[in-house]
């Protein structure tokens, strides 16, 4: 008898069931579906090219030195942390948990700063063309990757995904926001990446080998999260291609990924600190390390469960966005996501989810299963920016989905052909339906980043309990209301930006900026009192800060001022004015109220030492020299007093009458 012939593993590719054979010619079209894929996504978001610079494009672009030096400033980028243009100072930049090593987007930018200036037009067309290029790359990579020629369904599951990752409204972030663009870089060079190493493997061909790490290099320039693909592209070769059907292997096929990557690292540890390659260590600063609490009057990190609890809640929230995008926010900072336990079911229900998809990933390895590929592919990119392995500075943000959704979208399509097989009418009727409130949603969602009042304003009521967000919309009231001139307009305003302000303060009690905000808002309004207060508490946050100071200051001295002229209260005045001009001896108007609170008091000699104090720091300031003059001719030296009216009558020939009038103050 013959010996029972032994299994064996199988060796085939990944498999996936679809309609293949009743695909339709038209969508079989790949040049067409290209041409009309790439339209798609730039007509999407074709509403925000009238964007101008919101939110953080400032850091990047237009408050960037080496940016806004054009290709002169190339150099300085390459050779810094990315924040450090903006920054402009060693150690600042650092911050930032881990620091950022991020060049490409900043280079495409001093390109194109260098073409046409400070024209958001021409970044935001940018932008959009490079994500439509984006969504084209990853049709003809899926395209390549399933191999639609040999396997059934390859043709619909490439379109279905692309179609979706498209439309998808939670790359809104991404797109309408410039900064984002090192996202949609990553993208490119990580998809460009694979489709080589595909190429390299099918036709033996060195080249398309070295070109798969050349591009892959760029992706990590980009941005660091590529790196989950120098573990994905050989996944992709294991699944999705059979040993021995290639001129080579896997592990040859990947040398120039793995050495682009080794490269990367090397690079980026010349460059900022070698611990940061690991996250470096975490700061004690809530807008920088979002698992801190504050207890006992002091910051302490979250227990170890509360931290695991809190992060998987954020991976549910991410779960659901990518299934149903609403509501949509730019900002998750602290704490607009909460303190979580593992007594919430939400954290339960998300241990479950992936620890399913995890399952479901492994269990699918052995027999080159699709779905876990596509998994995987959701999985690994997420799990960089998941604060599971690396910290990353907040909870969550939407576009930290845009790597991962191409997996969810993959794997979205796979269950839809399969789907179709049983059910078409029902696949295509929820494919349809999500298409259209997608590209909805999205298109709506854009002209939110219109600008950044427009952006805080609607994304706070989303966001209401983010001390970032909150503290960001006091600080546009404030900027509004120093140019608001209807007083009724201008207290309501005022009262709404310290209400905010206070509400940022009650998640971030030492949230120096938030402190800052309200003191200039009290200032604004002419509530000295608590504005000397705020700037105060500033300074004991932030002791050596010179702007903090002449802040301070200037607060001391309007309040001076408003204690003297308007409550008749010499005591305090001089208080304020004294402490002023010991903090700021250089400002001639402090030195001129002290001047008129002493002549006031028929203390002329001093009223005259404060004048002239004033005049040598502004020789050409007309008040101070009339004041002064007026000073010289009570002390009976005419002389003196016409020279120093004359003086201030040339700089400004009404000042005679606008002291007759009392119009100096």
């Amino acid at each position: 008898m013959a010996k029972k012939q032994q299994q064996k593993p199988s060796t085939k590719p990944a498999q996936h069931k679809g309609s293949g054979t009743s695909f339709p010619e038209f969508l079989q079209n790949v040049k067409l579906q290209s041409w009309l894929i790439f339209g798609l996504a730039f007509l999407l978001y074709a509403n925000t090219l009238k964007h101008g610079f919101v939110y953080d494009d400032g850091i990047v672009i237009t408050d960037n030195m080496y940016t806004t030096q054009g290709v002169k400033g190339i150099g300085g980028i390459l050779s810094h942390d990315t924040f450090f243009g903006f920054f402009k100072s060693e150690g600042n930049e650092m911050l930032v948990t881990g620091g950022r090593y991020r060049p490409m987007s900043l280079v495409l930018f001093a390109v194109l700063y260098q073409i046409g200036g400070a024209s958001p037009f021409l970044f935001h067309l940018a932008t959009v063309l490079l994500f439509a290029f984006g969504c084209l790359l990853l049709y003809r990579t899926l395209l390549l990757l399933l191999k639609p020629a040999e396997q059934s369904g390859g043709y619909l599951v490439a379109w279905l995904a692309t179609v979706l990752f498209a439309v998808h409204p939670i790359h809104t972030e991404v797109v309408a926001n410039i900064k984002s663009c090192d996202e949609i870089l990553t993208l490119i060079g990580c998809l460009a990446a694979l489709y080589y190493a595909l190429k390299a493997w099918d036709t033996g061909n060195r080249k398309w080998a070295i070109a798969a790490g050349v591009v892959f290099f760029l992706a990590c320039l980009s941005k660091e999260n590529a790196v989950a693909f120098a573990v994905l592209i050989p996944l992709a070769l294991w699944f999705f291609r059979s040993p021995g059907t290639g001129n080579t292997s896997i592990w040859k096929t990947s040398i120039p990924i793995f050495t682009a990557f080794v490269a990367f690292i090397i690079i980026r540890g010349a460059i900022l600190p070698w611990s940061s390659v690991l996250g470096g260590s975490e700061p004690m600063e809530l807008m920088n390390n979002p698992f801190l609490k504050f207890e006992g009057g002091q910051w302490v990190k979250f227990a170890p469960a509360e931290r695991l609890a809190t992060i998987f809640y954020t991976l549910w929230k991410y779960l659901q966005l990518l299934v149903v995008p609403h509501p949509l926010t730019h900002d998750y900072y602290p704490r607009h996501i909460g303190i979580m336990t593992f007594g919430n079911p939400l954290v339960l229900l998300s241990l479950v989810a992936y620890s399913f998809m995890g399952y479901w990933a492994i269990r699918g390895f052995k027999r080159r299963d699709a779905v876990a590929f596509g998994l995987l592919l959701f999985l690994l990119p997420l799990g960089i920016v998941s604060n599971l392995l690396l910290p990353v500075g907040t909870n969550m943000s939407e576009r930290f989905l845009f790597l991962p959704s191409v997996g969810f979208c993959l794997v979205a399509a796979l269950f839809l052909s399969r789907l179709m097989e049983n059910n078409r009418s029902l696949a295509m009727g929820l494919f349809g339906i999500s298409v259209l409130l997608f590209s909805i949603k999205t298109i709506l969602r854009n002209p939110v980043w219109e600008s950044n009042d427009r952006l805080f304003m609607t994304d706070v009521a989303v966001s209401e309990n983010s001390a970032k967000l909150q503290n960001a919309c006091g600080q546009l009231l404030l900027k509004q209301l120093k140019t608001e001139k209807n007083a009724e307009k201008k207290r309501a305003m005022g009262q709404d930006a310290i209400a905010r302000v206070n509400k940022a303060l009650t998640f971030y009690p030492d949230f120096k900026a938030a402190i800052i905000n309200r003191a200039g808002t009290y200032f604004e309004l002419g509530q000295f009192p608590e504005s000397i207060a705020d700037y105060r508490k500033a300074l004991e946050l932030a002791p050596t800060d010179p702007q903090r100071k002449t802040m301070l200051a200037l607060s001391l001295r309007e309040g001076g001022k408003f204690y003297g002229q308007q409550k008749n209260d010499l005591v305090n005045a001089f208080k304020c004015l004294d402490e002023s001009w010991q903090i700021n001896s250089k400002d001639p108007e402090t030195a001129r109220l002290l001047g008129v609170g002493n002549f006031v008091q028929g203390k002329i000699p001093e009223a005259t030492e404060w004048f002239v104090k004033a005049e040598e720091v502004a020789p050409k300031d007309a008040v101070s020299l009339w004041e002064l003059g007026l000073a010289y001719s009570n002390m009976g030296n005419q002389a003196k007093a016409v020279e120093l009216h004359e003086r201030a009558t040339a700089i400004d020939p009404n000042i005679a009458q606008k002291a007759a009038s009392g119009g100096m103050q």
